[in-house]
């Protein structure tokens, strides 16, 4: 959260962050749980109402997926459909926001590979395949390898490693072991339960690759930052 809040601002946008805002209600709407997710979403959609934005920014997929649906979340309640859908209207995940910021040559060099995994709540629910790479590819020394079955689920899927965790397990396993043919430094996944699923494979396996946010990589180019290294 830090990373983007850091990126957005090099790229020149003023970053409001509501104190007051509260949980999606992603992982209820996973769950069937529609009355919560509602309640939820009508107090984030209140939070942010309290200020004039032009984009709401989202850094995981999941939850950006379920904001973007906000106005049919609440598309039989005639009193909060159309607040929902001008919610909804607004929101971006953050690579959508950042592909076409003029960094003017403020990225530095972060000579690394990075293997791209794409969240399915990123890649089939919201479609955004190419704006991710596309800004991956804009840091200077960074080399993209494409994975195999890049857009194969990683077992993470909401709340499925939960409800359904043999499966889960076996999709996770395939997964690492994509990720280890790539033999990249780094798997970038912009969503952050493809990351605690695909980092808890990667561990378990005992493979190299670091799992992190596609923004965290900018936001080390950006900064000129030796943290990558380190950790």
């Amino acid at each position: 959260n830090r990373a983007t809040v850091s990126v957005l601002a090099a790229a020149g946008y003023d970053v409001f962050v509501p104190g007051e805002q509260g949980c999606c209600g992603a992982l209820h709407l996973h769950n069937g749980d529609l009355a919560e997710a509602r309640r939820l979403a009508q107090g984030l959609i209140r939070g942010f109402e309290r200020r004039s934005v032009d984009f709401i920014v989202a850094n995981a997929a999941g939850c950006g997926a379920a904001m973007k649906e906000y106005g049919q979340l609440f598309q039989n309640d005639p009193g909060f459909r159309d607040r929902a859908a001008a919610f909804s209207a607004q929101v971006r995940d953050v690579s959508e926001i950042l592909t076409d910021a003029a960094w003017n040559g403020t990225l530095g060099p972060l000579p690394a590979s990075v293997a791209y995994h794409d969240a399915c709540h990123l890649a089939h629910a919201q479609r955004i395949r190419n704006e991710p790479r596309t800004l991956l590819r804009q840091v200077p020394g960074l080399r993209l390898v494409e994975l195999e079955e890049a857009d194969v689920c990683c077992g993470s899927a909401g709340i499925y490693n939960l409800l359904q965790p043999t499966m889960a397990e076996a999709l996770l396993a395939r997964k690492v072991e994509r990720i280890q043919a790539a033999d990249a430094d780094f798997v970038a996944a912009g969503n952050i339960g493809c990351l605690l699923q695909i980092q808890k494979g990667l561990r378990d396996a005992g493979c190299r690759t670091r799992a992190v946010h596609p923004i965290e990589l900018l936001d080390w180019s950006l900064r000129g930052s030796a943290e990558h290294r380190a950790q």
